[in-house]
């Protein structure tokens, strides 16, 4: 399924279920900037590696009027584990049917060792505060990402 997202259209509107036993929805958050991330996994070594640079960089982002969003297909209860064991101070979304990423196009075709499979591909969305998607970093290398991301909310 083709990406429902283009810069300067609304980004894509969603529920899902997050840490905690909450829930978020995007459209409920206009009026705040909003960093949502993707990523593939909870607890391996690239994801913690930007998790831990988000964690760091929160107080820079709220500061800057930004929520961060985590979206990865793991589930809440897992999200709970990653989120105490990491102490991270931010949202982490349950996408365990793959509608969201799919909306986003992040549930991609990858390739590793020569097999083939779907999963997450690491990706950044930046949503101002009217529900307008802004930028996107598609296909994330995590070194300097945060600080990449972090500058983009701090000029919108």
């Amino acid at each position: 399924m083709p990406s429902q997202t283009k810069i300067g259209a609304p980004a894509p509107d969603f529920t899902l279920p997050t840490d905690g036993g909450g829930e978020v929805t995007l459209s409920k958050l206009r009026g705040r900037k909003v960093v949502l991330y993707f990523y593939p996994k909870d607890d391996t070594p690239g994801c913690t590696k930007e998790a831990l640079g988000f964690r760091d960089a929160a107080a820079d982002f709220a500061a800057a009027g930004a929520v961060i969003i985590g979206v990865s297909r793991d589930s809440a209860a897992r999200h709970d584990k990653f989120k105490a064991k990491y102490d991270l101070p931010f949202i982490l979304a349950s996408d365990e049917d793959g509608k969201v990423c799919e909306a986003y196009g992040t549930w991609v075709e990858k390739s590793m060792y020569g097999r083939k499979y779907m999963g997450i591909d690491r990706a950044t969305f930046l949503i101002d505060d009217n529900g307008v998607l802004r930028a996107e970093w598609r296909k994330v290398k995590v070194p300097g990402h945060v600080a990449a991301v972090l500058a983009a909310v701090r000029d919108l």
